[in-house]
């Protein structure tokens, strides 16, 4: 792994008044946000061939989910140097194995899945031995070394905040104590936390541990616990009743969001490959559908919601808008035009062989033409080849929606499209 190094910047960075507020929100899924990398990336690009490469962060307001917010806490501690703490996130992530993430041993195997495999058939049996109550499938002990010495750098945040060069930012985890989904940000603005039916916010300082309670994927890591005032409480994945994902960004000031998912947000429905007759769905199936039910829909619903409040707004006269506290919110969603767990199927060889014997009794098979279970392998999948994939097709994906870019960021439109058809060419 590399080691992340960002120059120390004291200069405040001063954005005109007139300038709308960015926000940016990056979804959950585990390996999947690897996709979320390569869409950075091809911003970078397009933002350096408009001229405006040397411009401040061009996300004041950052947020993110589960995975995604391990990436925007990254990406908020680097907010002076946006293009350089995206090389370096491209880097981390490139090079990223199973074994940075969580333990894929033959003993940890032993310990955890296998143990949860056993309870899972003979439970029944064994209600009395709490000694051999596992907390999740997978020990995640790495990550957290991972976020302590290499991608997550939070002692930085403060000062850029102070500085200038970034304005909030915001993860969101559930809470299995309390059942409400909480927003934890860390801003030097006044701000009222909000709150609304089964969510709310909680400013202050924002940890390691909450991005890994954050990213806690249900049944697959442990949850973290977290001080909450005078008690504490035990968090996992904020994609778990999340009704509203966009909230976070447009409380905190956004006038305008970026969504950048990590699945497919849309598109005609995909039937059954010929010839496969169907069959009772391995828990694997089971399993890949419960997670993107998780990390996909809430998104969509939230996505369209914001379009038809934009579309009733523009119908209101705007004298009346002013006095009703409302405000149109200009979103551009960028997600994978690709089914993830197709690409997933392609790479499950490569995982750890306990890891793939794991899977296997689950119902994931290491063949490339058959999906079927690959769903949930594809948020498990942390290896080289398919994170590449994903970065891949993040930056395919954002070049094809360059002139949706650049009409987004207000950017100059003439100088964007040769760079960008350069990098287009490269990046193939």
């Amino acid at each position: 792994m590399i080691q992340t190094s960002l120059p120390d910047s004291s200069a405040r960075i001063a954005v005109p008044a007139s300038s709308p507020t960015t926000g940016l929100l990056l979804t959950g899924g585990g390996a999947r946000a690897a996709y979320q990398v390569g869409v950075l990336e091809a911003i970078a690009h397009i933002r350096r061939g408009c001229g405006h490469g040397h411009g401040p962060n061009p996300f004041p307001i950052i947020t993110g989910t589960s995975a995604g917010a391990i990436n925007a806490a990254a990406l908020a501690c680097g907010a002076d140097h946006f293009d350089l703490t995206v090389r370096q996130m491209a880097q981390i992530w490139s090079h990223l194995h199973t074994e940075h993430v969580y333990r894929a041993d033959a003993l940890s195997m032993l310990r955890s899945g296998a143990r949860w495999l056993s309870l899972l058939s003979l439970g029944w049996a064994l209600t009395r031995w709490r000694t051999m109550r596992p907390r999740s499938l997978l020990d995640n002990t790495p990550l957290g070394e991972l976020l302590q010495t290499d991608l997550v750098p939070l002692a930085r945040l403060p000062g850029l905040i102070a500085q200038g060069h970034l304005r909030a930012l915001s993860v969101t985890a559930s809470s299995y104590t309390s059942g409400e989904h909480v927003s934890f940000y860390e801003t030097n603005a006044a701000l009222q936390p909000w709150v609304r039916s089964q969510r709310r916010a909680i400013g202050g300082h924002i940890s390691h541990a909450h991005l890994l309670a954050s990213s806690a994927i249900p049944f697959i890591f442990p949850a973290t616990a977290l001080d909450i005032g005078t008690h504490v409480e035990y968090f996992g994945d904020g994609s778990m009743r999340q009704t509203a994902p966009l909230a976070p960004a447009i409380h905190l000031g956004s006038d305008r969001v970026l969504v950048i998912g990590a699945g497919r947000m849309q598109g005609a429905r995909e039937s059954a490959p010929t010839g496969v007759v169907a069959s009772y769905p391995t828990i694997a199936q089971i399993a890949g559908h419960t997670l993107s039910n998780i990390f996909l829909d809430a998104l969509a619903l939230d996505v369209e919601r914001a379009q038809r409040i934009n579309a009733t707004l523009a119908l209101i006269p705007p004298e009346a808008r002013v006095n009703s506290g409302l405000r149109p919110i200009d979103l551009l969603v960028i997600a994978p035009s690709q089914r993830l767990d197709a690409i997933a199927a392609r790479h499950v060889a490569g995982l750890p062989r306990s890891m793939r014997a794991l899977l296997g009794a689950l119902g994931v098979t290491t063949d490339a033409n058959d999906a079927r279970g690959a769903g949930l392998a594809s948020y498990l999948l942390f290896e080289p080849g398919y994170i590449r994939a994903l970065m891949a097709l993040g930056r395919k994906d954002t070049f094809a929606q360059r002139a949706e870019v650049v009409r987004f960021f207000q950017w100059d439109k003439a100088a964007a499209a040769p760079a960008a058809s350069a990098c287009e060419a490269a990046c193939a």
